[in-house]
């Protein structure tokens, strides 16, 4: 009788405890069980991470002929040997400005053929691409891609070029039309970029984006660190050179790029670049002292350093759920010619120094969500003109010297890596007068297969 009571209260004292250490044990194993998930999405975004730059590293080294010969005495090729990457990229905009975009422009720069500002107002279609690319042969690789321009809805092709597959000891050669790679920014499509315009520094100095028709060579160092330098060769054509009739080389690049990973959270890289080129009779239009239009062009050399940086910082690399980057780059002008006035009524001689750069970060703090503000800052100098013929500085009042600036801050969202929504609120103060104050709304969705941007 004693020991079932014993029992019996065992029983009793194990039934009244069984809860509370169910509960304890539930909860351990939920723990356990959320690490595990953790870990296990981490280590899936690395691993997958790895596999798309193994796939493209495959992709670029790897011989795909453009068709497959048929066996003897066939006489025919077979047609679904070639299987180019398509990808299609589709951009709108929303755009509420203060001031008319059709009478923008950054004071103290001239760009060629108008300024580069923002879009019109309203809806608007946005830098829409469409690119094909494929393995030619074991020597060559093509690309093409057309464009919308965010600016004036202007189709346009925004590259068409080969490039070589094995010519080794870490050497690239590229002919056709390409981004350049001066600076960091330039080198990346427009609907890659973290805000949706170019700094002001691009517009001024490079009229938005340079892109060459020419030759590209780059060389890739054997070395742990990333270290790049190139070199470009192309024709006059787009600002800051001109439209040219001559033979030879009208514009010339060269740059620098070297990088590294600091542990296993943070890398960064940064770049020297250099661009020249002599334009003649670049045009632009302005106005004189009494108001009246006219048609002023430069003519002589002109002379572009771009210095480039950027860091980026993820969580043990993992930029899935955080991530942050900072990134600026400065461009340094000097040109020194003759400026031909109002259609070579009188002709001055010119120089000018002028300076601008941005800085920008952008912070993922939750997942798929980004905030960023970046700052643009202008330094137009104080140009010298050789002035006679009765003129004075009052008959270029678009060389008049001024410091713009600029203030923006974005917010994206982005529900995969094919899709992504932003919201964009700046304060433009680089024409002179009033400042502009502008709200974005933008889209961009990719559709097919579309390479990875660069770092």
């Amino acid at each position: 009788m004693k020991i079932c009571s014993i029992r019996l209260l065992a029983a009793l004292m194990a039934m009244a405890l069984a809860p509370s250490a169910l509960a304890a044990g539930d909860a351990e194993l939920q723990a356990l069980r959320e690490e595990l998930q953790r870990i296990k999405e981490s280590y899936e975004q690395r691993i997958g991470a790895l596999e798309r730059r193994l796939a493209q590293a495959e992709s670029a080294s790897s011989i795909a002929p453009a068709t497959s010969r048929s066996p003897a005495g066939a006489g025919t090729s077979s047609e679904s040997a070639f299987n180019p990457a398509i990808s299609l990229t589709l951009g709108g905009t929303y755009t509420r400005l203060s001031q008319d975009p059709n009478r923008y422009h950054i004071q103290g720069f001239v760009p060629s053929g108008g300024e580069v500002g923002p879009p019109r107002r309203s809806f608007a279609l946005g830098e829409s691409e469409l690119s094909v690319s494929a393995n030619i042969d074991p020597t060559w690789r093509g690309t093409f891609t057309a464009a919308v321009a965010p600016q004036g809805g202007a189709i346009e092709v925004e590259e068409a070029h080969i490039q070589t597959l094995g010519l080794g000891n870490g050497l690239r050669l590229k002919a056709g039309r390409f981004l350049s790679g001066i600076g960091y920014l330039n080198e990346q499509h427009a609907h890659a970029w973290n805000f949706s315009d170019a700094p002001l520094a691009y517009k001024a100095f490079l009229g938005n984006q340079l892109k060459n028709d020419g030759v590209q060579l780059k060389w890739l160092a054997p070395t742990d660190i990333y270290f790049e330098l190139g070199a470009e060769a192309a024709g006059g054509g787009a600002f800051p050179s001109s439209d040219s009739n001559r033979n030879g080389v009208s514009v010339a690049t060269v740059f620098a790029h070297l990088g590294d990973d600091i542990g296993d959270s943070h890398s960064w890289r940064g770049g020297l670049s250099f661009l020249g080129t002599s334009p003649r009779d670049r045009l632009y239009a302005d106005a004189d002292s009494r108001g009246a239009a006219v048609s002023n062009g430069f003519s002589g050399t002109s002379r572009t350093w771009l210095a480039d940086f950027i860091w980026k910082w993820a969580p043990n690399g993992n930029a899935a759920e955080k991530s942050f980057s900072f990134q600026s780059e400065y461009l340094r002008r000097r040109e020194s010619g003759s400026l031909a006035f109002n259609s070579g009524l009188a002709v001055l001689p010119y120089e000018s120094t002028q300076s601008g750069f941005y800085a920008q970060g952008v912070y993922k703090f939750m997942p798929h969500w980004r905030a960023g503000y970046r700052y643009d800052h202008l330094d137009s100098g104080t140009p010298y003109l050789g002035l006679n013929a009765g003129l004075n500085r009052a008959d270029f009042p678009l060389l008049a010297p001024a410091r713009p600036r600029r203030d923006a801050l974005m917010l994206d969202y982005a529900a995969s890596e094919f899709s992504l929504l932003r919201m964009q609120l700046a304060r433009d103060q680089s024409r002179a007068g009033n400042g502009d104050n502008q709200f974005w709304l933008q889209y961009v969705v990719s559709l097919g297969a579309h390479g990875a941007h660069k770092f």
